[in-house]
């Protein structure tokens, strides 16, 4: 999991930095004093996991975390036990009170790596069979989609939303993220704004995919694989 850490104690930071590195499963990217350098690198760059303090000057920790994607976890390091209620109305996975415990961070380390498996990992299960289906949260709450239902999936500057039957779910996850969840041999980018399932097209022409009563346009940067991977699969 990519790390960073956001905290305006220097000291705090390289203790982190010590603990996150004591990690193998954990890769430490960058730190940063300041949430406002930090939500301008989360703009350009894939993080899995933030270390985030909550009393700092300008954009508290607080504030900060009701902006970052939903597939970035956040485990909170603060002196300050009275933020505990706040951190975990946002979906903290945990909640690390200052001096911070190797042991104690061990134990927040693992919550979040067994999320990070069970929710943004392509895996197997237990019996060695793929996955039919992935988490993704939306409201504050991870739903499950199975990848059969998912017609396509329309990606918009902030969130996505996955078109399920007649049901559509708003997530916080980018169009790129969802792509690498989903199965190669089942799903297809099609523009830069649609992946479609490919059982789920109805009909389509030169210029747009028909699923339902939805038109998906085919990009062109994207139509000789469109068109390639019908031929391939004799459609």
């Amino acid at each position: 999991m990519n790390c960073i850490v956001v905290d305006d104690e220097p000291m705090a930071r390289e203790v982190i930095k010590g603990l996150i590195e004591n990690r193998s499963e954990l890769k430490f990217i960058k730190d940063f004093s300041s949430a406002f350098r930090a939500k301008e690198f989360l703009e350009h760059h894939d993080v899995d996991l933030i270390f985030l303090d909550i009393e700092m000057a300008g954009l508290n920790g607080l504030k900060f975390a009701q902006s970052v994607p939903d597939h970035t976890f956040i485990i909170f390091t603060t002196a300050y036990r009275d933020y505990a209620v706040e951190s975990y109305a946002l979906n903290a996975v945990d909640y690390l009170l200052k001096p911070i415990f190797a042991e104690r961070f061990e134990k927040a380390v693992n919550k979040a790596l067994s999320l990070y498996k069970l929710l943004l990992r392509k895996d197997t299960d237990t019996s060695g069979k793929k996955r039919n289906f992935l988490f993704v949260k939306a409201d504050r709450k991870y739903y499950k989609i199975v990848f059969d239902k998912i017609l396509f999936i329309r990606g918009m500057k902030d969130y996505s939303i996955i078109y399920s039957g007649t049901e559509k779910i708003i997530t916080l996850l980018n169009l790129k993220t969802l792509h690498k969840q989903l199965p190669d041999e089942k799903f297809l980018r099609v523009s830069k704004s649609h992946i479609i399932n490919e059982a789920a097209v109805d009909a389509f022409d030169n210029k747009t995919i028909y699923i339902r009563e939805y038109e998906i346009p085919i990009g062109k940067v994207y139509q000789d694989d469109f068109y390639k991977y019908y031929i391939d699969k004799e459609i």
